[in-house]
């Protein structure tokens, strides 16, 4: 687990207005990071990029 100072994380524009099950994202050179957008305080997890790329490809397939 790495750190998150220093990381920019961001919502998905297809986030609830009201905030409820959503995840963040902060992007590095190395990984992807996600973490739980209700509690930020919890420990997040990172996928390499050639990973998280196969999830979203897969997701959008459906």
């Amino acid at each position: 687990m790495s750190s998150t100072t220093g990381l920019d994380w961001f919502k998905s524009s297809h986030s609830s207005a009201q905030g409820d099950s959503c995840v963040e994202i902060a992007v590095t050179e190395q990984a992807i990071h996600v973490r739980d957008s209700k509690d930020v305080t919890r420990p997040h997890f990172f996928v390499g990029r050639d990973g998280w790329t196969s999830f979203v490809r897969d997701a959008a397939r459906g």
